[in-house]
């Protein structure tokens, strides 16, 4: 079966395609860009069926990131997720945005434990803590960094979010930074193989959105 996967919580957005008859991952491409997901997501996804030859009614299978990460962002990988899944009749899966980057650690043998942190902006991080097999034993959680310090002192870290505040992670490694498609579908393809069930794409929210309705409006009388 082809599984298609794909991530727009972190400013990577990133597509791949796998084969979960050979685990082999067939193509991946990257592009770091925070502000033109909606953008690069389909043309990326064009990208890496292209490079395998294949068509979307070719697929078996779609896995998004659901975060935690940016409102807008993050709606655009969940949202095309959904919709090929029901225009395509296949089944449609999420995982924690944190365990793909966690799971990236773990195959460039990153020690454990380990903690993952992302830019959640509003000078905060997104931040789990993930054992020596990348499985994830503490979190998702949004907090300022230096209110967490003290939980993850001594951590080997890995994100984006550890590479902004090296006063609360100073054993941060330079990669991975961001989400990487490839890697979120290995975890995939391990997860399905062992008979896990895995969830929906929703999104993974811990905080309210930054844009939000004005909750006050000015009355208009009619002239």
């Amino acid at each position: 079966m082809l599984l298609l996967a794909f991530d727009t919580a972190t400013p990577a957005v990133t597509a791949a395609v796998l084969d979960t008859e050979t685990g082999r991952v067939l193509a991946a491409a990257d592009r770091i860009d925070a502000r033109r997901h909606g953008e690069l997501l389909l043309p990326t996804v064009d990208e890496v069926l292209g490079e395998v030859g294949v068509t979307k009614h070719q697929l078996g299978a779609v896995v998004t990131g659901t975060g935690p990460g940016p409102y807008t962002g993050l709606r655009v990988g969940l949202a095309t997720a959904a919709t090929l899944g029901h225009a395509l009749g296949i089944p449609a899966y999420g995982i924690c945005t944190l365990d793909g980057i966690a799971h990236a650690a773990h195959l460039q043998r990153v020690d454990g434990p380990f903690v993952v942190a992302t830019d959640a902006r509003r000078k905060e991080v997104y931040w789990a803590v993930y054992d020596a097999d990348g499985v994830r034993t503490e979190g998702p959680s949004v907090d300022r960094p230096a209110d967490i310090a003290e939980r993850v002192a001594g951590l080997t870290a890995v994100g984006a979010g550890a590479l902004l505040y090296p006063d609360t992670f100073p054993r941060a490694l330079p990669e991975p930074a961001h989400q990487s498609a490839a890697a979120l579908a290995l975890l995939a393809a391990r997860r399905l193989a062992a008979g896990e069930e895995l969830e929906a794409p929703l999104p993974l929210y811990l905080r309210r959105p930054d844009a939000e309705v004005p909750k006050n409006y000015k009355t208009v009388l009619p002239a």
